[in-house]
């Protein structure tokens, strides 16, 4: 019966050991593959899009710290000629909880013209919104606006998903519950590392919307 046990501890702790490595080797993976294509805002080139992800709202409906300082680099870049469109990608999936209006509200706050803004109201995670920036709006090349840590595994995205992409880290300020937030990156990059292998659709897709055209098009009240 010890003996029985010893084996089993050992094949259970060499299982751990090997998912443990295999869990470093895939975020190492990761950072490392897309690193090199997170640039300064002046040196990024002109794309078919600046493609800005969601980052949650305050209470109020307005948008919160960590999502305001992507918008700001999404502006930023828009101001320097990277894109004539900026697509906003984030949660919709509540009447009461919307994050493209409140993205979009902002961006024209700002002297960004409506028609200029598309929102992707299904983007309910990384994956979907990069997924559907590619099959919904066409989006051939893009400048992804979120902060470093989310970065690499965004751009890991866009190149399985075929998205010709780079990467503004649009961070200025560290938040309180970052060493939380890199936990949850961490487990996240291996879980899009298969997502990114296998494709799979996203919760909704729908009818085509390239963002050639015009924003508006994308519009679900007035604004």
């Amino acid at each position: 019966m010890k003996k029985k046990f010893k084996r089993f501890l050992v094949a259970a702790v060499s299982v751990i050991a090997v998912l443990i490595i295999v869990a470093v080797a895939i975020n190492i993976y990761v950072v490392k593959s897309t690193e090199a294509r997170i640039l300064h805002c002046d040196e990024i080139k002109k794309t078919d899009c600046i493609l800005i992800l969601g980052a949650g709202l305050r209470p109020d409906g307005s948008p919160s710290s960590m999502l305001a300082e992507r918008l700001e680099c999404g502006l930023l870049l828009y101001q320097n000629g990277v894109s004539e469109k900026i697509l906003v990608s984030g949660d919709h999936g509540t009447v009461d909880y919307d994050e493209v209006n409140a993205m979009k509200s902002w961006l024209i706050s700002e002297g960004v013209p409506s028609e200029d803004i598309f929102m992707d109201h299904a983007g309910f995670s990384t994956y979907d919104s990069i997924y559907r920036a590619k099959y919904v709006f066409g989006v051939e090349s893009a400048c992804i606006v979120t902060q470093k840590y989310h970065l690499y595994r965004a751009l890991y995205l866009a190149d399985r998903l075929s998205v010709d992409a780079v990467g503004a880290d649009a961070q200025k300020t560290v938040y309180s519950g970052q060493n939380l937030r890199e936990i949850r990156e961490y487990a996240a990059r291996i879980k899009d590392f298969f997502s990114g292998i296998f494709k799979p659709s996203p919760k909704y897709l729908g009818e085509a919307i390239p963002v050639s055209g015009s924003g508006d098009i994308t519009n679900d009240k007035n604004i």
